[in-house]
């Protein structure tokens, strides 16, 4: 059984992994069928996810960031649309203190944060005031400038060193170890090669201590050894989760929740 501490409760999984639906508050995300409000995220649910994931900002490559008054009124209806049914652990992607701020007052639970804590200084004090998880992730640049510079000397090395300072700065701002996730940031200033490294070697980020998130859905490293398009990339996508999993992810992130429970529990059942 696996377990992730949230701020005032445990969650467990009889599964290899937990799986985190995405539900996406955007008009531009690139899996148009992700986007939504309340009536996705409780599909979801349905469907059996363990925890929801829900950005009002766009960071697919070539997306522009939207202010903190839009993130917040795209996202904290579906917060509160949840939260009136269900108690499953609500995480929010953002970068931004205000917005976690407002999601947090609404019910969410985890901040999932894709600068690393570096976008707004506000938020590694909130995190460990709250107590809060945060997940950590790896990325170069913004969205509009990630996928211009994808050249390593050793991709697992400055991604794990990378991680490892984020992590150490966390730690100095108080927020307890069992409170951090990591995520090597697939497709966020990647190429095709190194994506896949980060995969086969996921569970020796910051030498296997912290839970790993991978978040591949139906990503563009899928669609380039697949030759599929975004719509088409399910079975690329269950496969590389699989094999995260078998390396050492903790969490899933996916758009299909449903599919991902199922591959999981074929997994548990053969391992």
């Amino acid at each position: 059984m696996k377990s992730l501490l949230l701020r005032n409760r445990n969650i467990t999984t009889n599964l290899p992994a937990f799986v985190m639906g995405i539900v996406n508050a955007t008009p531009d995300s690139f899996f148009d069928k992700s986007r939504g409000g309340a009536d996705e995220a409780l599909r979801l649910v349905e469907e059996g996810a363990d925890i929801l994931d829900i950005g009002g900002e766009s960071a697919r490559p070539g997306s522009e960031y939207v202010s903190s008054e839009e993130e917040i009124r795209r996202i904290i209806p579906v917060i509160e649309a949840v939260r009136k049914v269900s108690d499953i652990p609500v995480s929010v992607d953002t970068r931004k203190f205000d917005v976690m701020k407002a999601a947090f007052d609404a019910g969410a639970d985890i901040l999932n944060d894709i600068s690393a804590l570096e976008d707004d200084e506000k938020l590694a004090p909130f995190c460990a005031e709250t107590e809060i998880p945060v997940i950590l992730m790896h990325k170069r640049g913004n969205p509009g400038t990630m996928q211009k510079n994808t050249v390593y000397d050793n991709i697992f090395d400055e991604v794990n060193d990378y991680l490892q300072k984020r992590l150490n700065f966390a730690l100095e701002s108080g927020i307890a170890a069992d409170k951090i996730w990591l995520d090597p940031g697939i497709g966020f200033g990647k190429d095709v090669d190194g994506n896949f490294e980060l995969i086969r070697r996921c569970g020796e980020l910051c030498d296997g201590k912290f839970p790993v998130l991978m978040a591949l859905s139906r990503k563009t490293c899928i669609g380039e050894v697949t030759g599929r398009a975004v719509p088409d990339r399910l079975f690329g996508t269950l496969a590389a989760n699989l094999l995260s999993v078998q390396k050492g992810a903790s969490i899933i992130r996916v758009h299909d929740v449903a599919a991902a429970v199922d591959s999981m529990k074929i997994l548990k059942i053969c391992s």
